[in-house]
C-alpha cells in the first residue's frame, strides 16, 4: 500500500486471518501507488514524490528488497528556451500493460497526461497524442470548471484483456475516454454521467470520475463512480446508467472507489461518504459501511458489521479499496485515517488488521 509518508507492504496468512505490516520503504516520501506486476510476480513499480528527487519513479524486480529510480521518469518534454512548459506534479497511476506485452507499463500523472514504458519502467515516453487531444478538449470547457484537490488526476489505465490496443482513461474533471489503436487517437466516452456542479449537466469535457474498473468476468461490464454518482456501462453501448440511486437516499452514491467482483460481473461494492455540500470526506453520519450489489447497481445491501458503528469519521480513496481472487471474495480498504480493514466473506463482516499508519493513498492485492 502507498501512504502520504511511505510504503509499507501487509502480508496475510493462507487463511486472511493473521496479518503483519512491514517496515516501510522510503519513509517519509509521498508515495502515490505500489503494484506488482502480475506477469512475473516479482516486479514491484512505485510512483512516489520525494524531497529531493521530485516525483518520480522507482523499480523493484526482488519484491521490494531493493530499489532503483527510473532512468527517465514521466516527464514532458523541455519547453523552448524562453517559455514555460508543463511540469509532471505526481506521478498518480500505474498500470500494467496487457498480458502480451511483457514490460510495457503505464502511468497517469497530475497534471493530465499518459506516459508508456517499454522496459519495465525503467524509461518512460509522453503520450504526446493524448496531451494534444486533451488540450484540445480544455479548449472548450466551462469556464467555471474548477480543479480537484491534488490537481487534475490521470487515472484508471484499463486495458482489455482482449486488445492490447483498446484502453480506457479517466481524467478527474476531464471524463472517462476511449482509444482503439494504441493511445494515437481517442474520443470521450461521457453519455449519461453527471456533472451536477456545472450549468450544463452533461458537457462534452468536464465530468468527475473518481474510480472506473472493467469487470475482470466481462471486459464490457464497466463501472463507475463518478463525483456526481455511480454507473454502469455494457459495452457496445456508450451511454452510462446511474445505478447509485438505487442505494439509499439518507447515503447517496457519492464517493471515492469502486470494486468489481473477479468471476460475477453484477456483483460490485462501494464504499460511500458524505456528499453533502460541505464535502466533509468523512463516512455519511460518521457510520462506514460498504454497500453491495448482486443485481448490476438494481439494489444495494449494507456491509459494516464490524466497523465502528459511530465515530468512524473516515474515508477511503479512489485507488485504495480492492479485492482478491479467492473464494469467497476477500476485500480490502484503506483509510484516510491510517487503517486498513478486510473482508474475508465478500464484505459480510470487516476486521480491522492494520492501524496506525499514515493516511492511506493507494492499495493493491498481489500474490505471494
Amino acid at each position: 500500500m502507498a501512504t502520504i509518508k511511505g510504503a509499507f507492504v501487509l502480508k496475510g496468512d493462507g487463511s486472511r486471518r493473521e496479518w503483519k505490516v512491514s517496515s516501510p520503504h522510503f519513509l517519509g516520501a509521498e508515495t502515490n501507488h505500489l503494484v506488482q506486476d502480475p506477469r512475473d510476480g516479482r516486479t514491484l513499480l512505485l510512483a512516489a514524490r520525494t524531497g529531493h528527487l521530485g516525483p518520480t519513479v522507482f523499480r523493484s524486480q526482488d519484491k521490494g528488497k531493493t530499489w532503483l529510480e527510473a532512468r527517465l521518469p514521466p516527464s514532458f518534454p523541455k519547453a523552448p528556451e524562453g517559455q514555460n512548459g508543463p511540469a509532471v506534479q505526481r506521478t498518480f497511476a500505474l498500470a500494467p500493460g496487457h498480458a502480451s506485452q511483457p514490460g510495457v507499463w503505464w502511468a497517469g500523472t497530475v497534471p493530465h497526461a499518459l506516459f508508456r514504458s517499454e522496459d519495465g519502467g525503467e524509461t518512460w515516453d509522453h503520450i504526446a497524442e493524448f496531451t494534444r487531444y486533451v488540450a484540445g478538449l480544455k479548449e472548450k470547457k466551462p469556464a467555471n470548471i474548477g480543479e480537484t484537490p491534488g490537481g487534475p488526476i490521470t487515472h484508471s489505465i484499463l486495458i482489455d484483456p482482449r486488445d492490447a490496443n483498446h484502453m480506457y482513461v479517466s481524467l478527474s474533471t476531464g471524463g472517462f475516454f476511449e482509444t482503439r489503436d494504441a493511445a494515437r487517437s481517442w474520443h470521450p466516452m461521457n453519455d449519461g454521467s453527471s456533472a451536477d456542479f456545472l450549468p450544463d449537466k452533461f458537457p462534452e469535457y468536464g465530468q468527475d470520475p473518481h474510480c472506473v474498473v472493467m469487470s475482470p468476468a466481462n471486459p464490457d461490464r464497466i463501472y463507475q463512480q463518478n463525483h456526481c454518482g455511480v454507473y454502469r456501462l455494457d459495452r457496445p453501448g456508450s451511454t452510462w446508467e446511474r445505478i447509485g440511486r438505487n442505494l439509499p437516499a439518507p447515503v447517496g452514491d457519492i464517493g471515492f472507489p469502486i470494486v468489481a467482483h473477479p468471476r460475477k460481473q453484477d456483483v460490485l461494492w462501494v464504499f460511500p461518504m458524505d456528499g453533502t455540500d460541505v464535502w466533509p470526506r468523512t463516512s455519511p453520519a460518521g457510520k462506514p459501511a460498504a454497500y453491495r450489489s448482486t443485481d448490476g447497481g438494481a439494489s444495494w445491501t449494507r456491509q459494516a458489521k464490524g466497523f465502528p458503528e459511530s465515530n468512524g469519521w473516515f474515508t477511503v480513496f479512489r485507488q485504495a479499496m480492492k479485492s482478491d481472487s479467492e473464494d469467497p471474495v476477500g476485500l480490502y480498504l484503506g483509510t484516510t485515517a491510517g487503517e486498513v480493514w478486510a473482508s474475508r466473506n465478500e464484505g459480510s463482516s470487516w476486521k480491522l488488521v492494520a492501524s496506525h499508519l499514515p493516511r492511506i493513498l493507494s492499495l493493491e492485492v498481489a500474490g505471494s
